[in-house]
């Protein structure tokens, strides 16, 4: 999750991607890093078909340095869209507002 492009970043764990996310967009835990740096835009993903994976993946991004970070996101997402954008979460489209 990141707040805008090249801005702050948020590496998180779920087994539920689509509720996450849409905590994280209604800001569900106000006091929590995402909310308190409004870091509500999905930019970047990855799928594992166990925990443990993606764990193991969880941990390794925490530990790579910001540029090594923003490089992978604009590989996949130059423009850091909302990658959420058009999911129907929970019957509510969210919109982006900048």
């Amino acid at each position: 999750m990141a707040n805008k492009p090249k801005g702050l970043i948020y590496i998180g764990l779920t087994d539920n991607i689509d509720e996450r996310v849409k905590e994280h967009k209604m800001k569900i835990y106000p006091k929590a890093f995402t909310a308190r740096y409004n870091c509500d835009k999905l930019v970047y993903f990855e799928e594992y078909n166990n925990g443990e994976e993606a764990s193991t993946r969880e941990i390794q991004f925490k530990k790579w340095k910001r540029e090594w970070k923003i490089k992978l996101i604009e590989e996949i997402n130059p423009n850091w869209s909302d990658l959420s954008m058009n999911w129907n979460l929970g019957n509510k489209i969210f919109r982006n507002n900048n």
